[in-house]
């Protein structure tokens, strides 16, 4: 079966990718490797990160991409890859697995919706940001150290008591 993306050069994209075992807490554990397999992949494949919240098992980011390029499949390739081969083999890793000579840290496909309009992308952003209050990590948003929400804050887009104890009403309704 042939599944299809969407494929829209210098697209905008909202992703959530998840580990496999989503008991797990590799993401925040090592946060350090996630961030410099970003980094890696961002310097051959580039990418705007315009939000991204890492939570202990998942992570929400948009993207826009080149111009040119519509390609953020092979991005998550590789940032999955570069991220998997710095972190200590204590997953289980099932047969399809050890028989296609794959780790078991990912869950093999990710989630993406392509963003339509500027009411959908600030649903999204909003969405990233509010994902550690939903999932009962802290209280209010501005808590959450693994999150590009300091970097907007920082900007004004946010302030510091947005997606506090209230809990935002999306335009989307559940995006997850």
């Amino acid at each position: 079966m042939q599944y299809r993306r969407a494929n829209t050069k210098g697209g905008t994209y909202f992703f959530t990718v998840n580990l496999a075992e989503r008991n797990k807490t590799l993401l925040t554990d090592h946060i350090d490797d996630l961030r410099n397999a970003f980094k890696n992949v961002k310097a051959t494949h580039p990418m705007i990160i315009d939000a991204i919240v890492v939570l202990p098992d998942h992570l929400h980011a948009i993207w826009t991409l080149p111009g040119n390029d519509a390609d953020f499949s092979t991005r998550w390739r590789l940032i999955k890859s570069c991220f998997s081969q710095s972190v200590p083999r204590i997953e289980r890793v099932t047969s399809s697995r050890k028989s296609k000579g794959e780790r078991g840290v990912w869950q093999r496909r990710f989630w993406e919706h392509q963003i339509r309009d500027d009411a959908d992308y600030q649903a999204h952003m909003d969405y990233i940001y509010y994902n550690p209050v939903k999932h009962g990590y802290v209280k209010n948003v501005v808590e959450w150290p693994y999150s590009s929400f300091h970097r907007d804050l920082n900007k004004g887009k946010y302030t510091k008591f947005w997606g506090g104890d209230t809990e935002i009403e999306f335009r989307a309704g559940e995006l997850e």
